[in-house]
């Protein structure tokens, strides 16, 4: 997997929402495949005021401490300026500016990928002199020529 760091301005994002934990994904009471499931079904990235709708986030925020606690995964789109918030029913979440540690992960079944992405990235930063933020973590995906069986993302890690 490789990585690199960049900067990123503050983002809008709306979408479908679940609060989860890692433990919880990590067994039989994940949350998550039910709430790409929604994501789907939504029509999302046909409302107007989506901003490049080929490009799907899967968002980690208001994280309750750290990796180990709970938080909110928001699945869903960037939107191009305020009005688009009043034209949908969807959550609508904001993500400060900031420094990321971008991992691209390896082509393969998109499951697969993001599950070793994140192990690598737990464990990466157990020995990183890079320290998280907590403030908003996202998995880029561009469904642009998308084959989820031979897929590449991206994981947008917010450093200090």
């Amino acid at each position: 997997m490789s990585t690199y760091i960049t900067q990123e301005q503050k983002l809008t994002l709306t979408g479908v929402t679940v609060r989860t934990t890692n433990a919880d994904e990590a067994g039989t009471a994940g949350r998550l495949p039910k709430l790409w499931e929604t994501y789907f079904q939504s029509k999302l990235s046909t409302l107007t005021g989506i901003r490049n709708p080929h490009y799907i986030y899967a968002l980690y925020t208001d994280y309750e401490s750290d990796a180990t606690g709970s938080y909110t995964t928001l699945i869903g789109h960037e939107i191009n300026d305020e009005r688009a918030r009043d034209d949908n029913n969807f959550e609508v979440v904001f993500i400060p500016e900031s420094k990321y540690l971008v991992f691209k992960t390896r082509k393969g079944p998109v499951y697969e990928v993001v599950a070793e992405a994140w192990q690598e990235i737990w464990d990466y930063f157990k020995e990183s002199a890079e320290v998280r933020t907590y403030t908003g973590d996202f998995e880029l995906y561009d469904t642009r020529n998308y084959d989820p069986a031979n897929t590449e993302i991206e994981i947008y890690i917010a450093i200090e």
